[in-house]
């Protein structure tokens, strides 16, 4: 990473429905020109200025014109920070010449990506782009996956502690949730699902765990893609619609961790819908649904204030081994998923990245291989985030 840049961090999208939530929270958080120096990029300089008065931002915020249609803008923009921001999704129509350009510059970058093929096309075209100029690029830095991904790495932390050796299967369990999509999200798992379409091959790196470890493969896992019962939780278990970016990240921070979780660690992710009737009937009613394909909210669009607010989410990881060893730990958030929380999420893995020069080298790593405990405690002080061992 690039440490002499007129700018620690620049939020590129800041108009958008997530980005505006990022700039409200950097700016409650670090204010204007203290120990972070962030600015504002977007399309439209019009529209920023207007964004930054209705928000209540001071005007001494910096604010970038830059366009994903427009190559120069991007390479200028990515120059002058040493952590891109980006919200600008889906990253597979407007994400990938950001990329190109930060892992060539030398410039951190952050994101919310939650498409699989398009990052196991990126990690092909790029790591070694960014290896070699010292860009630290993260992906998936929001409810997707930083909960999971972090989760799992705590539990590994954790287990080591107290048995000297790390759990060589977890499940991740979602045990309450509260919160809804943005048109963002839902434009994003379209664009894929339109992709794969038209491109058999993409469907087999969906369906793969292993699809961001290039050249390995592990122990075979669960598909996670139909009710069950769950003995050992005492509930039944239905399929959870972001397992399918989640469990591939986890097993990237394993890959990239020199496998510190073992080279048979078997990952899985479902949601707890409770025992008996009642608990097989939701499990049932959740694997059927399938507003998200139907839902009409475009980009832009998303929960009210009162809604991030009264949001939350609570995940299980328990763990286990051949030993009979067990741990179970737990993440919490504070506000809903996918926004709320998200949007702190981002801003505090950004904000580790700058405090933090030496925490990774140059590559394509995910939060827990890059970040791990720096950004557990980070997430823990700022953002509401809470990581415990449970009893």
């Amino acid at each position: 990473m690039s440490k002499d840049r007129e700018l620690d961090i620049i939020v590129y999208g800041a108009t958008g429905y997530t980005g505006r939530l990022v700039c409200e929270y950097l700016n409650k958080q670090y204010g204007v020109n203290g120990e972070v120096k962030w600015a504002m990029a977007g399309r439209s300089q019009d529209k920023i200025d207007s964004v930054r008065d209705e928000m209540g931002i001071p005007a001494d915020v910096p604010t970038i014109v830059a366009d994903a249609n427009d190559l120069n803008s991007i390479k200028t923009m990515v120059e002058n920070t040493r952590v891109l921001l980006t919200t600008v999704g889906p990253y597979q129509l407007y994400g990938s010449d950001v990329v190109a350009a930060c892992a060539k510059a030398g410039t951190d970058y952050v994101d919310l990506c939650g498409e699989p093929a398009w990052m196991h096309e990126m990690i092909a075209k790029h790591h070694a782009d960014a290896k070699s100029s010292g860009a630290r690029i993260v992906f998936s830095c929001g409810f997707d996956s930083v909960p999971f991904d972090l989760g799992a790495y705590f539990l590994q932390v954790k287990a080591k502690e107290k048995f000297g050796a790390p759990m060589t299967r977890i499940k991740g369990r979602v045990r309450a949730m509260k919160g809804t999509f943005s048109g963002g999200t839902l434009a994003s798992f379209k664009a894929t699902m339109a992709a794969a379409s038209k491109k058999p091959e993409m469907m087999k790196v969906l369906g793969d765990p292993f699809a961001l470890t290039p050249g390995f493969t592990g122990a075979k896992q669960p598909e996670g893609n139909k009710p069950s019962y769950d003995e050992d939780l005492n509930s039944w278990s239905a399929p959870f619609v972001m397992a399918t970016i989640n469990t591939k990240n986890i097993h990237r921070s394993n890959f990239l961790l020199g496998h510190e979780y073992g080279k048979d660690f078997v990952y899985d992710e479902m949601m707890l819908t409770g025992p008996g009737e009642k608990g097989e009937a939701t499990a049932n009613a959740v694997a059927a649904d399938k507003s998200m394909a139907n839902d009409p909210r475009k980009p832009g669009e998303g929960p009210s204030k009162e809604e991030r607010e009264n949001g939350y989410y609570d995940v299980l990881f328990a763990g286990s081994n051949d030993k009979g060893d067990s741990l179970k730990v737990s993440v919490k958030g504070d506000k809903d998923p996918g926004y709320g929380s998200t949007s702190k999420m981002i801003s505090e893995s950004a904000v580790c990245l700058v405090k933090n020069p030496d925490a990774a080298s140059g590559g394509i790593w995910t939060p827990a291989s890059a970040l791990g405990s720096l950004l557990i405690d980070r997430l823990q002080k700022n953002a509401g985030l809470t990581f415990q061992v449970e009893d």
